[in-house]
């Protein structure tokens, strides 16, 4: 087998996947993202990355072959966002025929024109239930279709040594062999939240640090009124009534329990509460959940960061599914 692997990341974000593969010693041919924002990030982090800011069904197979160049491919990485699924399964609907789901077939669509030995598809773990299976079966089959041996799984990156209990569907297709497994699960204790950010420095509501995006957002006295209440681990039902929010989702007005992995970081976490001070986590405290390392900067507005954040890929997971990729690529080498 040759010496470094390479690899394409599709919908990159901010590039948690990026990381991941290349502290596995991958080499990155390109990365692509269409959000400016998302793009700024990884050029800040990633300089050497070839990065295509674009959308990613205008890029012909002739813009693609000449991206790629005398380059081999040995896998494709990414996390195309699937949207259709209050549609796809009522009154006979497929999945793949709902066009919101066309970034689904512009991700098979660029594994058809490249051929890699292998693919990674990372998505949301409702992707493996949704319409009773059914979903699932059909994205296997468009793959299949293309020549790969495929399986799919659903793993929780706490069981990869990620402080954040996040379920996610990995599909994962071999070209070369049947040869076909996932990342081992770790054994032993689950790393919490207070592990990992209680050594940040304390803020206040609206207070700035010299770290980099650990930066506290600037609360309305009415919500410090009403967070001050929420014990560490607590809820919404600890705010006295006269002041308790009566509708909303359930997953806002709660505080991180200190002694447990997060819950899932999402692109959105201002009515999650730090779980001993008074005030959402900064973007800072959500990426070092997310392992992403205190070096890694952040760029754009202050939502837009929450939403690269919460959008990417952990980096310390993405290793895991690097380093198996390399045990799948060495075990095929023997075979072969």
């Amino acid at each position: 087998m040759k010496k470094q692997l390479t690899y394409i990341d599709l919908f990159c974000g901010a590039g948690g996947m990026s990381l991941g593969f290349d502290q596995a010693g991958f080499r990155n041919i390109f990365s692509l993202d269409i959000e400016s924002d998302f793009c700024k990030t990884y050029k800040t982090n990633f300089p050497s990355h070839i990065l295509i800011q674009n959308d990613i069904a205008k890029l012909t197979k002739e813009e693609i072959k000449n991206q790629i160049g005398n380059n081999e491919v040995d896998v494709i990485i990414g996390g195309p966002p699937c949207q259709g699924f209050s549609m796809a399964g009522n009154i006979g609907r497929k999945f793949i025929d709902d066009s919101r789901n066309y970034l689904f077939k512009e991700f098979a669509r660029f594994v058809e024109i490249v051929k890699p030995n292998y693919f990674v598809m990372e998505n949301v773990a409702r992707l493996f239930t949704h319409n009773q299976g059914e979903t699932k079966k059909e994205i296997i089959s468009v793959f299949e279709n293309l020549g790969y041996h495929v399986k799919c799984k659903v793993l929780n990156t706490a069981n990869f040594g990620v402080p954040q209990v996040r379920n996610r569907v990995l599909f994962i297709g071999n070209q070369v062999s049947k040869n076909l497994f996932f990342p081992a699960e770790k054994q032993g204790n689950f790393k919490t939240i207070k592990n990992v950010i209680d050594n940040l420095p304390p803020l206040k509501s609206g207070e700035k640090s010299d770290i980099p995006n650990h930066v506290a957002m600037k609360h309305s006295e009415q919500m410090l009124e009403k967070m001050k209440y929420i014990s560490d681990g607590g809820d919404r039902n600890e705010i006295p009534e006269r002041i308790r929010p009566k509708s909303g989702d359930i997953r806002k007005y709660i505080r991180y329990k200190s002694s447990e992995p997060s819950i899932c970081i999402t692109g959105d976490m201002r009515k999650v509460f730090h779980y001993s001070q008074n005030r959402a986590l900064t973007v800072r405290e959500l990426a070092t959940i997310q392992t992403f390392p205190i070096g890694f900067i952040f760029k754009g507005s202050s939502i837009s960061q929450q939403q690269q954040v919460g959008n990417a890929v952990p980096p310390v997971f993405a290793k895991e599914i690097a380093l198996n990729i390399l045990k799948m690529a060495t075990s095929d080498a023997q075979i072969s």
